[in-house]
């Protein structure tokens, strides 16, 4: 290790123990390495729209970050799960279509919460999911127009495109405040958790599932780390049945 990253280790570790001083919580704090990068370019199979309107056809290439590869961090949900774990209020989210791409690639929602999917590309979409968690329709739409979801069950909602097979996204509907998404170098830190046994859940995009039983202490800081083996395969694996992995 060397001093910058010692630096911020403590610097993580300083926070989590005055979080958990205050609050009674404990906290978990760690780093995810993805083993092998997706570099793969994603390709755009033949589409056609139904106003005789183009789309970019520079941004339509890329992924929705705008970059030539993929970044696997980005596609990664880090998450608690356990009896006595109450979700967090209701809220609006939003997964725009854009350049043929859905933006954000993963959206994150509590329980209850809304999803809008506003399109903002001069064709018609078709956004829909077979996922057992909330399947759904929303029928071919314009642009400049919504259409809106309301979630009410945890889980891994898949979403796909009719007219476009290469538009896919994920709403990750959870049961928990205790959420985070990793930083750009892999670090990971969730606090004021009540003390417990939970499974430490690291939800990857094509990767899947992740998990550790973890148990925790009042005011105890726990350090857990992940090592997510991502293959060398198109970006998009996620079957459209919703299942994902």
């Amino acid at each position: 290790m060397n001093k910058i990253s010692a630096l911020l280790a403590l610097a993580i570790w300083g926070v989590a123990g005055a979080a958990s001083a205050v609050g009674g919580g404990g906290s978990i704090a760690g780093r995810v390495v993805i083993t092998k990068v997706i570099t793969k370019k994603r390709v755009t199979l033949p589409t056609y729209d139904m106003r005789g309107a183009a789309v970019n056809p520079e941004g339509s290439e890329k992924p929705p970050t705008g970059n030539p590869g993929v970044d696997e961090l980005a596609r990664l949900v880090i998450y608690l799960e356990g009896t006595g774990l109450s979700p967090a209020p209701p809220a609006q989210g939003t997964l725009t279509q854009k350049n043929r791409h859905f933006d954000p690639e993963i959206v994150v929602v509590p329980v209850g919460s809304t999803v809008s999917f506003p399109n903002e590309d001069p064709i018609f979409h078709n956004v829909f999911s077979l996922s057992k968690v909330k399947p759904f329709d929303l029928g071919y739409y314009p642009a400049g127009e919504t259409r809106s979801v309301k979630f009410d069950k945890p889980g891994i909602v898949q979403v796909y495109c009719h007219i476009h097979p290469d538009m896919s996204a994920a709403i990750v509907v959870l049961a928990t405040p205790y959420w985070t998404k990793p930083t750009e170098g892999g670090q990971f830190f969730l606090s004021g958790i009540p003390a417990g046994t939970y499974e430490l859940v690291a939800w990857h995009r094509s990767a899947g599932f992740f998990r550790r039983h973890v148990t925790i202490d009042p005011g105890q800081n726990l350090q857990e780390d992940f090592l997510i083996p991502v293959k060398e395969t198109d970006s998009d694996s996620a079957g459209k049945d919703g299942r994902g992995k």
